[in-house]
Parts: C-alpha cells; structure tokens; sequence
C-alpha cells in the first residue's frame, strides 16, 4: 500500500472510464457501453475506505485518494439536495409528528438517520447539558458528544413523550423491543403530500451543513461539526450553497419591493439588514 500514489489512482481512474461493459453470451462477450462515471466514482470510495482505515492503523503516512479529483455527476442520487426554510416548514406540516421530530433532529445536529438517530436510546440524551452521545456511528470520527439547539432539544422532549416507556426513541411498532430500521416510505408519502419532489431524508444532514457553512462557519469546524474524517466531503456542499445565496437575494428582493409599495423605511436599529428608500 506504501507504494500506491495519487498518479496510480488518476491512472486506474482513467482507465477505468475508458472500459465497456462485458456482457456473457453463447459465443464470448459482447461489449456494450462505456461504464458510468457513477460507477467508478464507487470504485474509488472502496478504495478511498481501505486507504483511510490504513491511515488510522498508521499503515501508511497519508491516503493519496485525498489529491484525486473523483468522477461526481451531480445528478441523481450524487447530487445533495438543500431544503430551504420554506420547504422544511411546508414538509413538517404534511409529517406525522414523529418524523416532524426526525426533520428537526437531522437540520440542528447532522445526525445519520440509519446508524445514529433511528437506534438512539434514551439515555443517550442530556437535556440538562443540552447533549447527545453517539455510541455507534459510520466511522470513528462519528463517535462523539453533540451539542443540541433549543430547537433539536425541543423535538427530543416531544419524541421521549411520543415514545412512551420504550427504551428507544423510535420504537418499532411491528416488533416490540426494537427500533424502526427505515423512514423511506413515510417520508416518500410525506413529500407526496407536501407536493414537493422527491429527495433522499439523507439530504437533510446536507442542509445542515450548508446552513452552517452559509453562516459563516470555517471548512474545518464544518468538517468536526458533521463529525466526518475526510475534508473531501465539503466538496459537494457548493451547488447547494450557490442555491442558499438564490434563496438569500429572493428574500431580499422581495423585502425591496414590499417597502417600494408601501411607506419609506429606515434601517432597523438592531443592526439587521434593510433597505432605505429616499423620498423623492
């Protein structure tokens, strides 16, 4: 592994992209079409994941995936989706209220749905000191204490009382004694009903992040904030901070155009953002 450099893998990358698919027939293999970007992107994060565990074991000093752009289509299942404030309030309204809860807990704290927030305990939580503990997570950089907002504790008040004596969060309703495994049916049908398009719950730790980023958090406490290993990870965050900015000037405009129509106005004295419109 000492002797894999970032040059072999952008080398292996490219060759890759250039292979056709084989195909078995009775006469040998036929080619078809090239293979999928998609597909060696997952190649590489295989790889990327042995390297990163050789890291930890200090097997070797650094993982040259980490100097190798990948092949990212962002579209489809690559491309992250942000959820603006609007659309998390217009979802929440058509949600049961425990995946209400679920859409709180995942925008205030990045939570994974599947490894961390689905199988939490009760006495994970902290309200006192306004902490969770993460036992059991995707990587050893998950395992940690995070901090709660007012926010994430409040749906955390409200889901310990939904639950009842059960010693899980979410417990199953089918089998008594266990937690629910996944939310892709109930969350499929909630956005039916939001008549909002379809996007992965998993997209909701994205929004997380680009709130953070959008407020002007650094990369490397962002990248400590979502308790991941590789800084790579922030890469994929830009379209939809480009989207944020939109959504940001949208309101902006339409603030402008609120105060054209009605009495000039003065800036607010605590300092917000507003618009001054001279008398003429």
């Amino acid at each position: 592994m000492i002797d894999v450099t970032a040059e072999d893998i952008e080398g292996f990358l490219r060759d890759r992209l250039r292979q056709r698919i084989k195909t078995k027939t009775s006469n040998g293999y036929r080619l078809g079409r090239t293979i999928r970007p998609t597909t060696v992107h997952q190649d590489l994060r295989v790889l990327r994941r042995i390297l990163n565990v050789a890291v930890r074991k200090r097997l070797i000093p650094l993982n040259p995936c980490s100097c190798v752009e990948f092949p990212v289509v962002l579209k489809g299942k690559f491309r992250p989706h942000y959820a603006m404030w609007s659309e998390q309030q217009r979802i929440e309204r058509h949600s049961p209220q425990y995946l209400c809860n679920v859409i709180r807990l995942m925008t205030e704290t990045g939570l994974r749905v599947k490894k961390e927030l689905l199988p939490m305990k009760k006495d994970q939580v902290d309200l006192t000191n306004m902490t969770i503990w993460i036992p059991d997570s995707k990587t050893d950089n998950g395992i940690a204490e995070v901090p709660l907002t007012p926010i994430a504790a409040a749906a955390l008040r409200n889901q310990i009382a939904l639950s009842g004596p059960d010693q899980y969060l979410f417990p199953s309703e089918r089998k008594p004694g266990t937690h629910q495994k996944s939310l892709k049916k109930v969350w499929r049908t909630t956005l039916k009903k939001a008549g909002i398009p379809y996007f992965r719950l998993y997209d909701l730790r994205s929004t997380y992040s680009t709130r953070l980023s959008a407020g002007g958090v650094a990369d490397e406490w962002l990248t400590q904030m979502l308790r991941q290993g590789d800084a790579q990870v922030m890469k994929k965050y830009s379209q939809m901070k480009l989207q944020m900015k939109r959504e940001a000037l949208g309101k902006l405009n339409r603030l402008a155009n609120e105060m054209m129509l009605g009495e000039p106005q003065h800036l607010p004295e605590n300092g917000g953002f507003g618009t001054v419109v001279e008398q003429s």
